[in-house]
């Protein structure tokens, strides 16, 4: 297969239709030795998210519905670590596939430095208005007595959490060094260890079992906590132990240096992406808040909804993660024909995974949610949710993998345009209007707005044929 260095030369090169979507053996094998761990951990994350979920869900639809509310919150910061540390990740990735180790030391420093930062701020932010905000998503027409009870219970939950943040941020500096270098197995072995970690604290702090305090809401926040500190250990231990596989880690902090020539390339990438996951997070953070003119019942249904589907999502979200993985170690080896024969592939793949997964979730909607307890009105439309995200599921996996590979290259200002900039231009507002200036259920409301994801990746088309992410930035 011709390959090439020469950045014109590669966007010029024309694929045959079969080239372009389908395949070796040799390139799903190093596909499946990149997404598998990650597809594992992250499904049986979900899984694990969903068990707590019925539990806390067994303690009332209040209970249920303040987790909803302060996860929604959290997941501003969570994309904003995961945002900030894709920067450098971009380097990270592309060093490795150049053989150059102390390149990806260099942006593991800065890794480390840029989530000790946004970790603080924060902390800070949500220690002292996290009441306010938890405010903004209970409906004005909630009973003055369940709206008192969701407040207090979500922020409870909500300051017992900003502790799991400090072991959460350190765990995705180094676990996203290793799946940037392809090696994901020891996240995925940590991650599973902490779920059972969670798992059990749950059951034991939740509900008072074997002679510990029955605390509800505030003990799934500690069995949290208590999980992802476990997960902490694992991972640094397993960095930084004699013999180590992971060589990118040895000398980290011995000589904890940046090069000032790459200071400024990375912060370029970084704060662009930086700015999006915050912007695109908040957006998300919007939409529910739109939906929850509806009232409490449509967070509770839609909190069910999201659980559920995350499991069955994580098939094509592993693949445009590993989209960004495996061709930019394409880029940063200098074989750009490839890095583009592999973007197609994987959108390919991405897309026809949901054709199997999508209707698993459709299948599995009336089903699921029957064992919450909670009213059957919610039920109800916590399975027609759940249909619609099964609908959309094709739609959203081109999106994602289009995102992915516009950003492996670089290119964070596109990507940023790509991504938060059309969900505050389209999404937000149709919610916004639709939710408050006409009568339309919640339920219709959310599913014109999933289906204005189809002209995101009408420009996602555009933009990765064009090849203007196709750039290998560590060359030199």
């Amino acid at each position: 297969m011709f390959e090439t260095g020469n950045r014109e030369e590669a966007i010029k090169y024309r694929f045959t239709l079969k080239e372009a979507l389908v395949g070796d053996y040799k390139f799903y094998s190093r596909v499946a030795m990149v997404v598998v761990p990650m597809i594992i951990q992250n499904t049986l994350s979900n899984i694990v998210g969903l068990l707590d979920n019925i539990m806390v869900g067994q303690v009332g639809t209040l209970s249920m519905s303040a987790v909803a509310i302060v996860n929604q919150i959290l997941f501003v910061f969570y994309l904003c670590i995961w945002g900030s540390l894709a920067g450098a990740g971009i380097f990270s990735t592309q060093f490795f596939g150049k053989g150059d180790m102390e390149g990806v030391r260099a942006a593991i420093r800065f890794k480390l430095l840029t989530a000790i930062t946004i970790l603080a701020v924060a902390a800070f932010v949500l220690y002292t208005f996290g009441g306010n905000l938890i405010s903004l998503y209970i409906s004005a027409d909630t009973p003055a007595a369940d709206r008192a009870a969701t407040l207090e219970l979500a922020t409870g939950y909500l300051f017992i959490m900003i502790v799991g943040l400090i072991p959460f941020s350190l765990t995705q500096v180094y676990a996203s060094a290793m799946r940037e270098s392809g090696k994901t197995t020891l996240p995925m072995k940590a991650s599973m260890i902490a779920m059972g970690v969670n798992f059990v604290f749950n059951a034991l702090l939740i509900f008072g079992l074997l002679g510990f305090p029955k605390l509800g809401v505030l003990g799934a926040g500690i069995a949290t906590v208590i999980s992802r500190f476990t997960e902490l250990f694992i991972v640094v231990f397993g960095a930084h132990k004699p013999g180590t596989k992971y060589e990118f880690f040895r000398g980290l902090y011995t000589h904890f240096v940046i090069p000032r020539n790459l200071i400024l390339p990375i912060l370029t990438r970084s704060l662009p992406l930086l700015m999006n996951e915050f912007l695109w997070s908040l957006a998300q953070a919007m939409l529910l808040q739109a939906y929850s003119i509806r009232g409490i019942a449509v967070i509770a249904a839609m909190n069910i909804s999201g659980t559920i589907s995350q499991i069955f999502n994580e098939v094509f979200l592993s693949l445009g993660n590993s989209t960004g993985i495996i061709a930019g170690q394409e880029l940063g080896a200098d074989r750009l024909v490839s890095a583009r024969r592999t973007a197609f592939r994987m959108a390919a793949l991405s897309v026809t995974s949901t054709l199997i997964m999508g209707s698993l979730l459709a299948i599995a909607a009336p089903f699921i949610p029957q064992v919450y307890n909670t009213e059957p009105e919610i039920r109800q439309l916590a399975t027609r949710f759940i249909w619609i995200v099964a609908l959309v599921m094709p739609i959203n996996a081109y999106a994602n993998v289009s995102y992915f590979t516009l950003r492996c290259g670089g290119k964070t200002a596109v990507t940023f345009l790509f991504d938060s900039c059309f969900s505050w231009l389209v999404p937000v507002p149709c919610a916004y209007i639709l939710s408050r200036y006409t009568a339309l259920p919640a339920l219709t409301v959310f599913t014109i707005v999933s289906l204005l994801e189809i002209i995101k990746c009408i420009i996602g088309f555009v933009l990765v044929r064009s090849g203007v992410w196709v750039r290998n930035i560590v060359k030199g």
